[in-house]
């Protein structure tokens, strides 16, 4: 659905130069929810508005279903933009309009009639569940509400794409939930490819099929989310992950251990979250542990569970716990 190739974008002239995106490749599938990740800088806002050419890549191809964007005149890009709907940050609503005026402002730039764009309005308003806000102004409403109006303006035009460019970073925790379950409900609907721009690892785990990890304008990191937050590879990555589990993993971390023991990291996934397997192994090699920290959580609808433990006998029954594990389907990764 979304391919970009090698693409660069730079700002400024001569020594003044800089690269905000470097020689990137990336391919979004149709109908999937893709999260690209990074710190403040890293490129991820120039990469989105890439997507739409609302940024012109200094050099390289983006393409969005089968047509290369970069190679489109004015108009053909203005009518290839209706397919792709955008929402962002600050939410962009025209302060002085309602919010029925909001949603319908897309639909009367198009020309559409004006029964057409009532019935229109009427089915978006109710997809976001702001019926009866429909005449009321963004001063009157909450940063949720805002982003929801948001939301349902993208979609008026029946976009094949929705970019979402730190569309819950304004907002609080709960409030991000609902954003992120109405996103999911309107690609589960409308089989819309969803693009989410942020820097909030649960955003990703919430609802994302896949992942890109974004740093210094190039993509070090992709996968499912299931493989890139339960097995990270790149250190910046790890940062995300780190970052996310807390103070709890660092100071289980630097747990006490001696040489007749070794500190192991557990990953569970999907029904095996919920089986005994460590317990029982135990049992049968002889080996002792000691659970220092633990969570258990989904990625999307997955079910999985970490685990970081001292395992403590003697060597050789130690290694046939981890063998017996692994055989069973969980990951074993000995930290010491």
């Amino acid at each position: 659905m979304i391919e970009l190739k090698q693409v660069t974008k730079k700002y400024g002239k001569g020594a003044k130069t800089t690269e905000a995106l470097s020689g990137l490749d990336l391919t979004i599938r149709k109908g999937e929810i893709f999260g690209v990740i990074g710190h403040s800088g890293a490129g991820k806002s120039t990469l989105i508005r890439c997507m739409n050419l609302l940024e012109r890549p200094t050099s390289g191809e983006v393409w969005v279903d089968g047509v290369d964007l970069t190679k489109l005149n004015k108009q053909q890009l203005q009518s290839k933009r209706r397919g792709i709907g955008m929402i962002f940050q600050h939410f962009n609503l025209l302060s002085s309009a309602t919010v029925y005026d909001n949603i319908a402002f897309p639909l009367r730039l198009a020309h559409m009639g004006k029964e057409e764009i009532e019935a229109k309005v009427n089915d978006l308003l109710h997809l976001v569940g702001l019926e009866v806000h429909r005449d009321k102004y963004p001063a009157q409403l909450s940063g949720g509400q805002k982003q929801r109006v948001g939301i349902a303006r993208a979609l008026a035009s029946d976009p094949q794409v929705l970019l979402c460019d730190e569309a819950t970073s304004a907002l609080d925790p709960q409030t991000t939930d609902s954003i992120l379950r109405l996103l999911l409900d309107i690609n589960e609907k409308f089989h819309l490819t969803i693009v989410l721009i942020t820097h909030e690892m649960h955003v990703i785990q919430s609802i994302c099929d896949r992942v890109a990890v974004i740093h210094q304008g190039g993509i070090v990191e992709q996968g499912a989310v299931t493989e890139v937050f339960l097995k990270p590879q790149h250190p910046v990555t790890r940062e995300f992950i780190l970052g996310q589990a807390g103070e709890s993993a660092q100071l289980a971390l630097q747990a006490p251990h001696d040489g007749s023991s070794r500190l192991c990291k557990l990953t569970f996934l999907g029904e095996k979250t919920y089986d005994s397997i460590l317990s029982r192994t135990a049992r049968e090699s002889g080996v002792d542990f000691a659970i220092l920290q633990g969570t258990i959580s989904k990625i999307k609808d997955i079910p999985y569970g970490q685990l970081i433990v001292r395992l403590e006998g003697e060597p050789g029954q130690i290694e046939q716990t981890i063998n017996k594990v692994t055989s069973e389907g969980l990951d074993v990764e000995v930290l010491d």
